[in-house]
């Protein structure tokens, strides 16, 4: 339980009801910013302006997927109010806070080591990972059915990259009939491919394996898919971009090309927000238990 622990949520979107849901089961104190338009009535749920006094004694700060842009703005889907994140806000919450996040950006990570608060990236997590992987895969599936005249089954695609969200897209599609290609840049990805029945190949080979594939899906976030690999895909071929923003295609070449490309990240949040939000609610309440735990122990 969350008895006692004081928690405030800054701005997000429908992922954060999940959030809000699980934190108020748990009997946290909640105090909600940035959701001024929120038709949901949560019972004892207090909601706030944004001022630095609102943030004293939390416990936890809870931030959207994408944390603050790179001058402090956190975007709400449920306020139109401007929402920016300062020193003040930061230092105003006790030594022992954790402000939570997907992803930071240089600017909240410089703020809470000024002021020696702990920052938790929940996407450089490996459960996390994992878990989103699977929205991920099937967003982009669906977005690949959308968008082609063909069958998954029988198709050929490439999946560029092996690590969390690359090895469940590659079993989602190889499960539908497909034939799965995929292209890694370390031995034991290579090895673990082939072990699963799909068909690997070096990354630097991509050029010469481009030539009769039916849906490219990466997930490397690197110039990867460049114009000279373009140049030797059909026109029927379909990219779809997972890597974050600006991701791993030569979008402007591949337009020109007549080859579409898409560029997909944060699926999860996008195709299936109340999943997503409850794979970010669990791990977030879990690591404040455990924290408050460690807390007491330490008395």
């Amino acid at each position: 339980m969350l008895t006692g622990i004081q928690v405030a949520l800054i701005g997000g979107d429908a992922r954060q009801l999940e959030v809000i849901s699980k934190c108020s089961e748990l009997d946290a104190t909640v105090l909600l910013i940035g959701f001024d338009n929120l038709q949901n009535a949560f019972s004892g749920i207090t909601k706030a302006e944004f001022t630095p006094e609102a943030l004293e004694g939390m416990d936890a700060v809870i931030l959207p997927a994408v944390g603050t842009d790179d001058s402090g703005r956190i975007d709400s889907l449920f306020s139109s109010a401007e929402l920016r994140l300062t020193r003040e806000h930061i230092a105003a919450l006790p030594k022992h806070a954790k402000v939570f996040t997907g992803m930071a950006k240089p600017y909240l990570r410089e703020l809470c080591a000024e002021s020696g608060i702990g920052i938790v990236e929940l996407f450089d997590r490996d459960d996390v990972a994992i878990y989103n992987s699977i929205p991920t895969a099937e967003g982009a599936i669906m977005m690949a059915i959308q968008n082609t005249d063909i069958t998954i089954h029988g198709s050929t695609a490439l999946v560029l990259g092996f690590g969390r969200t690359g090895i469940t897209l590659a079993r989602t599609l190889q499960g539908m009939g497909a034939n799965v290609k995929v292209g890694v840049n370390k031995p034991e990805y290579f090895a673990r491919a082939y072990e699963m029945g799909m068909n690997p190949f070096r990354t630097e080979e991509l050029k010469s394996q481009a030539s009769q594939v039916d849906y490219v899906f990466n997930t490397i976030p690197a110039p990867i898919i460049t114009a000279q690999v373009i140049a030797q895909m059909p026109h029927r071929a379909l990219i779809i971009d997972l890597a974050s923003r600006p991701g791993g295609t030569d979008f402007r070449f591949a337009e020109k090309r007549g080859v579409k490309a898409m560029l997909a990240p944060g699926l999860p949040g996008i195709v299936a927000p109340k999943t997503a939000g409850r794979i970010i609610a669990d791990t977030i309440t879990r690591i404040i238990m455990e924290e408050a735990r460690a807390r007491r122990n330490e008395v």
